[in-house]
């Protein structure tokens, strides 16, 4: 099954293509992420990420239950895989 985790944009900037990466937080968790799919999206907002790509914004509250829910299934373990820089 594919997940989509939601995470709080903490930065944005250009990657070397000129498309938007940003640092996202998954409750304390940061990774880069390809932010193209959501152009909208502002530093402060929440979006869903798919295999490294934010894919759609979503409000705090709905992001709040849904780490609550991932908690109690104990699903962000694979969030914490060390990522090469």
């Amino acid at each position: 099954m594919c997940l989509g985790v939601p995470g709080q944009i903490l930065s944005i900037e250009p990657n070397l293509l000129g498309m938007s990466n940003g640092k996202v937080n998954f409750g304390g968790i940061v990774k880069e992420v390809c932010l193209a799919y959501t152009p909208e999206a502002q530093v402060g907002d929440y979006v869903i990420v798919h295999v490294g790509f934010a894919i759609s914004k979503i409000d705090p509250e709905e992001a709040e239950l849904t780490f609550r829910y991932l908690r109690e299934l104990d699903e962000l373990a694979e969030l914490e895989v060390e990522q090469p820089e």
